[in-house]
């Protein structure tokens, strides 16, 4: 079944893009708020996983306003290309970075995760922070990701799942269900926005099942970890060394 914000006729992928663009302004302020600041801590964790591999060239996949592009400049990367379908939280990312005096490394860029606009082999790692689920075909903009990956080059996945031990579980239940979508329609004047969050966190294939994804378009060495008591996870993947497409 395919959870999109709005269910109008419209794609998956069209749907997305409209609600970031709607809520791009307030989205920071959202984020922040919402995960009680815990997101930060998420991304220096997933971040930590590149250390041993010294990237480059970066890929931040369904960038946002470049959180995680921010979080992987820890890396000292030569580059860090930020890739979104919604030019509106494209813009806010762009401010951030001038802001930040970033924006000689960090470039953010517009384009779709089923047709990543790199030549093959281009990056040494490729972050996405919550931005899988949003994907309208998820294996095609995976086997994309594997695609623009250099052989041996490690992709890190930051995703939200579903805590299972008590009382995790039930409080993010009640958390996700009632306190996210009550604030998040207050703050972003955008009611439908953030009840797509739990929808699509309930939809996604997390865990193994996500694992056996990620094997079956052709990454290696799949591991997964689990942050703050599974309400998110650190997904990590490998391009094989002898691949070559």
């Amino acid at each position: 079944m395919t959870v999109k914000p709005y269910n109008t006729d419209k794609s998956k992928k069209d749907e997305v893009a409209q609600m970031f663009n709607n809520i791009s302004q307030r989205y920071d302020f959202l984020n922040h708020f919402l995960s009680l600041g815990i997101d930060h801590i998420w991304r220096r964790k997933a971040v930590k996983h590149l250390f041993s591999t010294n990237p480059k060239v970066i890929l931040d996949m369904a960038t946002g306003t470049g959180d995680f592009a921010i979080a992987a400049m820890k890396l000292k990367p030569e580059e860090i290309i930020g890739l979104d379908i919604s030019s509106g939280m494209l813009e806010v990312g762009r401010e951030k970075m001038k802001r930040k005096k970033l924006d000689d490394v960090i470039k953010m860029c517009l384009g779709d995760s089923e047709e990543i606009p790199f030549a093959d082999n281009y990056f040494d790692a490729i972050t996405v922070g919550f931005g899988v689920r949003n994907f309208e075909n998820l294996e095609k903009g995976l086997s994309e990701m594997l695609r623009v990956l250099k052989p041996d080059g490690r992709v890190v996945i930051l995703e939200f799942s579903k805590p299972k031990k008590f009382p995790i579980k039930q409080s993010f239940n009640f958390y996700s269900k009632y306190f996210i979508p009550f604030f998040g329609k207050r703050i972003s004047k955008d009611e439908k926005a953030y009840a797509y969050l739990p929808e699509s966190v309930a939809a996604f294939p997390e865990g193994k099942d996500f694992e056996v994804i990620l094997e079956k378009v052709g990454f290696k060495n799949i591991s997964s970890h689990l942050v703050s008591g599974g309400i998110a996870t650190i997904y990590l993947g490998n391009k094989d060394m002898q691949h070559s497409d």
